[in-house]
């Protein structure tokens, strides 16, 4: 393998590998206010520690935005925006949101911010963009407890907003296609028992989100991102992808587990903390019991989440360097 893509496209097809591909992703607070200033963080980032693949981690709100909330940063240690004004209190407002075209003011930066990177990284490096589930921007229009209040009282009206979500959403997937991206990191955070019944996931999550990556369905490096603890892992049979990240360190399934429910590449092995709190040799011996979990095969290295803005240098690059 001499490029990035040609190892990950041989991890998918279950080759043997000269080594697994790894991946790590962070948040550029401040930075992602500006879409050259993302790009060259992210491009930065990437040439520091020539990860397999290109994960583009923009605020949350870039997605929101558009609908008037407002966010600031105050210095969360994972690199992400608190929430200071939400635009959803009555149930009637789920039902006066509007669809959003692609030309609006902060979903055509980040489809800017694309273009920077796909321009500079060339074609040998996967580059994904990062796609909330309108459940997800949904929670950040509302607060989650009202979303969920309002979902179990006012079903209809948050469904009716749930779809304006999607559809704007679906356009903008379908836009980042044109910008040369080869997958999308879709973020679901509400499939985990401690918020949303199976039940109740399958009826406000999953179909908006089959509409959501109706688009990305060309792509060939999709990787779904299943946040939380005790996630509904059997949601992979009905979203197909080609590659799985989950909180493999703290909850259910393990990595040795998934690959027994799972076909593709799981994605993990590496905890937040170890890369913020150890050293490098625990970040070594942590990688070395992923590999040993997967055998090397159908594997990624990553983390459960974002890497901490205060991850040090020293692990990061061992982290990427424990492959080897």
């Amino acid at each position: 393998m001499t490029t990035h893509k040609e190892r990950i496209q041989a991890c998918l097809e279950n080759q043997i590998l000269d080594r697994p591909p790894v991946a790590l992703w962070r948040h550029f607070p401040v930075d992602d206010q500006d879409p050259r200033l993302l790009a060259d963080a992210t491009l930065n980032f990437q040439r520091t520690y020539d990860f397999d693949l290109v994960k583009v981690t923009p605020a949350s709100s870039f997605c929101v935005k558009d609908w008037r909330v407002e966010d600031q940063w105050m210095g969360d240690t994972e690199g992400t925006r608190r929430y200071t004004k939400r635009i959803i209190q009555d149930p009637r407002d789920w039902e006066n949101l509007p669809i959003l075209e692609t030309t609006v003011r902060h979903l055509a930066a980040q489809l800017d911010c694309l273009r920077f990177i796909r321009a500079e990284l060339g074609p040998d490096t996967p580059l994904l963009q990062t796609i909330f589930s309108p459940l997800a921007q949904a929670k950040n229009l509302a607060g989650n407890d009202l979303l969920i209040t309002h979902m179990r009282l006012y079903p209809e009206a948050v469904m009716k907003g749930l779809a304006t979500i999607a559809e704007t959403t679906r356009r903008f997937v379908e836009a980042c296609l044109d910008t040369g991206i080869d997958g999308v990191f879709y973020a679901i955070q509400h499939a985990q028992a401690s918020l949303l019944s199976l039940e109740e996931y399958q009826t406000f999550g999953l179909p908006y989100d089959e509409k959501v990556l109706g688009p990305a369905q060309e792509l060939w490096c999709n990787l779904l991102h299943l946040h939380g603890h005790n996630v509904y892992f059997s949601l992979l049979d009905s979203l197909k992808f080609q590659i799985v990240n989950w909180h493999d360190r703290e909850t259910f399934p393990s990595l040795t587990e998934a690959q027994n429910l799972f076909t593709g590449v799981v994605c993990g092995g590496m905890r937040q903390d170890t890369l913020v709190f150890g050293d490098q040799s625990e970040v070594h011996n942590e990688a070395a019991d992923a590999v040993q979990q997967t055998d090397g095969k159908r594997f990624m290295l990553g983390t459960g989440c974002v890497v901490p803005v205060i991850a040090s240098h020293g692990n990061i690059l061992a982290a990427r360097k424990s492959v080897e």
